[in-house]
C-alpha cells in the first residue's frame, strides 16, 4: 500500500526558524570563547530547556517555575538572535557576555532539574455518588389516589310526633346502617389497596385503615369496607 508524503508547510517554517537559531546560538558561544563541540551543545541546551518547560506548562498551567524557565530560555534564543544580527561585534565580545554565556550550563542544568523532579499537580477527586438504591423483591404497592366524592345532600326524613311507649314494650334494636353507594373505580382501586394490605400484613384491611388510604368520610369507609369483605 504507497502512501503519499505530505509536506506540512508550518512544520517547514518551524524547521527553517530552528535551524536558525540553533546558528546564532552556536555563533554567539564561539564568539564568547566556546570552541569545538561546546559551541553546539549552548544552542541544544537553550532549546531542550524551552522545550521542558513548554511541556510542563501544557500540563500544568498554574506552575509559575515552568513559566520562569521558558521565559529565561525564551529571552537566551532571542538574545542570540538579536546580538548575532550586527549589533554586537563578534570579534570584540564585552566581558559581561563571556560571563553570561560561561554561566549559561550550570543555569540550565538547575532549570532542567527543577523541571523534571517538580510534582504535577494532582487532580481534584470528583465528588462521591450516592449508591444505587438496592432493589428488593417487595410487592409493588401504587400510592394511593385521592378520591374526591361529591354528594348530594340528603333531607332528613320526617319522624312521627314521639309516644310514650307502654312500660311493657320491649326495646328496640338499633336500626341498621344505611348502605352509601360506591362509584366503580373507587371500588376498584380500594380492591387494589386491600390486596396489597393482606399480602403486606396478612390481615384483611379494616375500614379505619382504608379511610386513611382512600382520604373518603367514615360512612363511605364502611360502606367500601363492607363491599369487600
Amino acid at each position: 500500500m504507497s502512501r503519499t508524503l505530505r509536506l506540512d508547510p508550518v512544520l517547514i517554517q518551524a524547521a527553517i526558524a530552528g535551524a536558525l537559531s540553533f546558528a546564532h546560538l552556536h555563533d554567539l558561544a564561539a564568539a564568547a570563547g566556546q570552541d569545538g563541540w561546546k559551541a553546539w551543545a549552548y544552542p541544544v541546551s537553550v532549546d531542550l530547556l524551552l522545550v521542558a518547560a513548554w511541556r510542563r506548562m501544557r500540563t500544568d498551567a498554574e506552575n509559575r517555575d515552568a513559566w520562569l524557565w521558558f521565559a529565561i530560555a525564551l529571552t537566551a534564543s532571542l538574545g542570540a538572535n538579536v546580538a548575532t544580527a550586527g549589533l554586537l561585534d563578534l570579534q570584540d565580545v564585552p566581558a559581561w557576555l563571556r560571563i553570561l554565556v560561561a554561566g549559561w550550563p550550570a543555569l540550565a542544568f538547575l532549570g532542567g532539574t527543577l523541571l523534571a523532579h517538580t510534582p504535577a499537580s494532582t487532580p481534584t477527586p470528583a465528588p462521591d455518588l450516592e449508591p444505587e438504591p438496592e432493589f428488593t423483591d417487595q410487592p409493588h404497592i401504587e400510592p394511593a389516589v385521592d378520591v374526591t366524592v361529591e354528594r348530594a345532600p340528603e333531607q332528613a326524613p320526617e319522624l312521627p310526633p314521639a309516644e310514650p311507649a307502654p312500660e311493657d314494650t320491649p326495646p328496640q334494636s338499633a336500626p341498621a346502617p344505611v348502605a352509601v353507594p360506591v362509584p366503580p373505580a373507587l371500588l376498584d382501586h380500594a380492591r387494589k389497596i386491600a390486596d396489597a394490605h393482606h399480602a403486606q400484613t396478612g390481615a384483611p384491611i379494616d375500614a379505619a385503615t382504608l379511610r386513611g388510604r382512600l382520604g373518603v368520610p367514615p360512612a363511605l369507609a364502611e360502606s367500601i369496607a363492607a363491599q369487600l369483605a
